[in-house]
């Protein structure tokens, strides 16, 4: 079934310069980017986007770093496009990523893990509405 997802480089891989290297893997795996564009989050764009972890005791650090540089923003598409590009991240925690995701070539550790997707479609669907308008989603 034809999906679409949010990708983001998180700011560890802009500033680690594997931005590129994790868009050649996502073109690579057979997805399209629908859109794409650097982006450097506003405290306010941060909090509403994790505002489901705002009682969690790691919201405030996940907000500051994602508010520390710039991201890369993108809509991706293709065949089961949710799960797909959950398993080529990998898991969270780097250490217990499967060997050859992004996040066991890239992350430092569980909070600087260079990528994020979305969970589920309607995660996906509040996502990309979040950081694109609609007409950029053609």
């Amino acid at each position: 079934m034809l999906q679409r997802t949010l990708a983001i480089v998180k700011p560890d891989g802009v500033k680690n310069g594997v931005a590129g290297q994790v868009i050649a893997r996502i073109e690579k795996e057979g997805f399209r980017i629908v859109a794409m564009r650097l982006h450097h989050l506003s405290r306010a764009e941060a909090e509403g986007f994790y505002a489901v972890h705002k009682e969690r005791p790691f919201f405030g650090g996940l907000v500051a770093f994602m508010t520390s540089g710039s991201v890369v923003l993108m809509c991706l598409e293709r065949d089961n496009a949710i799960a797909a590009w959950r398993e080529i991240m990998g898991a969270t925690d780097p250490a217990k990523a499967a060997p050859g995701t992004i996040r066991k070539l890239y992350a430092t550790d569980i909070e600087k893990n260079v990528s994020h997707g979305s969970d589920a479609v309607e995660t996906a669907a509040f996502e990309l509405g979040w950081f694109f308008r609609g007409c950029e989603l053609v």
